[in-house]
């Protein structure tokens, strides 16, 4: 059994590439028993590979050290892929999870990840370089990373879209239309123009 899980952990990761992993909070968490306290650990840990895959895990262990890799391994067993357009999101979206609620934006180049604490981990670990966020309720990390997480779960494909509405991806993305007509006319002029028939001489006898 142990020897297919890690058998499935390395095709996981030659799928997935070279992933990264970040601690996001570490909690000490006390239980009161019969002879006194027993203290306990807990480890919230984002894994990705910064091409639109992350995952989140959250692990419990007696020592801090056990605890982060039972969340580095749940968090791999939990990627997914993240729709993107270049270096941002495809659309503004709010993640809900319990009392916490994350809204995300698309940003043009060069904005940068607006965004902190746990929301940012993933955010920069999916690869999004340009976006911007704004937690709208509880500020407690769990809940705000797996809010994210649901936000960007619910992310439609541009291209599922566009087939769905019968519209160009240019339309859904909502981009600029003056720049499709131009670059359609830049493909027209420097596609070659067909030679006109030459025209019949009459030769008189």
């Amino acid at each position: 059994m142990a020897r297919e899980q890690r058998q499935r952990g390395r095709d996981r990761d030659s799928q997935y590439g070279e992933l990264q992993e970040r601690v996001v909070e570490i909690n000490r968490v006390a239980k009161v028993v019969k002879g006194g306290r027993r203290f306990s650990f807990t480890a919230l840990v984002v894994v990705g590979d910064e091409r639109s895959h992350v995952g989140v895990g959250y692990g419990k262990a007696n020592e801090v050290p056990v605890a982060i890799q039972k969340g580095v391994e749940k968090a791999r067993r939990n990627l997914f892929k993240v729709s993107m357009h270049g270096n941002t999101i495809t659309h503004q979206i709010t993640g809900v999870h319990g009392a916490a609620r994350v809204f995300l934006k698309p940003a043009s180049e060069g904005t940068g990840v607006i965004a902190g604490g746990g929301v940012r981990a993933v955010l920069e670990l999916a690869g999004i370089r340009d976006v911007l966020s704004k937690s709208l309720g509880s500020q407690n990390p769990i809940n705000l990373v797996k809010a994210t997480v649901d936000g960007l779960r619910n992310l439609r494909d541009p291209k599922e879209v566009a087939q769905l509405r019968g519209l160009t991806i240019a339309e859904v993305l909502g981009l600029d239309q003056k720049q499709e007509a131009d670059s359609t006319e830049e493909t027209a002029e420097a596609a070659p123009t067909p030679a006109e028939p030459e025209a019949e001489v009459e030769v008189e006898a």
